[in-house]
């Protein structure tokens, strides 16, 4: 993983992402340039893990460039088992900063890949701001859960 300076075209990118992120939705433009600042974009290269299931969940990733998959292992042998596959725009990490729970699932670059990163701190800084926000999140966290243990 290798931070990089993000240009003015990729922070135009990133703020029309958020702005289909669900629980960033109720946020104004104003509220979304304040988010800005607080994120980071990260290279990974092809077949490095991004985060591993049950890791405390420390990020909020946006992807940029590239692709990644995500997997859940279930069951006595710990078989791993594909869930999404995802590409820029989308977006993952987001049930672990509302829960506190450990991460559902293990996610991996299939390519080299540009993720956009807002870490925990700042994640809840966000939300404490927007109660709005922060009640979109609880419910797209929950439903998430959901899905993920009916795999």
């Amino acid at each position: 993983m290798i931070k990089l300076q993000v240009s003015a075209p990729q922070q135009s990118f990133l703020a029309r992402a958020l702005r289909k992120v669900d629980f960033f939705s109720p946020l104004t433009v104003g509220q979304i340039d304040a988010v800005l600042p607080h994120i980071s974009l990260y290279s990974y290269a092809q077949g490095e893990t991004v985060f591993r299931q049950g890791e405390p969940g420390d990020a909020f990733y946006i992807v940029h460039v590239g692709r990644v998959i995500v997997r859940v292992k279930k069951g006595l042998l710990s078989l791993r088992r594909t869930v999404a596959t995802l590409g820029p725009g989308d977006f993952f990490g987001e049930i672990a900063l509302v829960s506190r729970s450990p991460r559902t699932a293990e996610v991996s670059c299939l390519e080299t890949s540009q993720l956009f990163t807002l870490v925990a701190a700042d994640f809840e800084f966000v939300l404490r701001q927007n109660p709005s926000a922060q009640a979109e999140m609880a419910r797209i966290a929950a439903r998430r859960r959901f899905d993920s243990s009916h795999l």
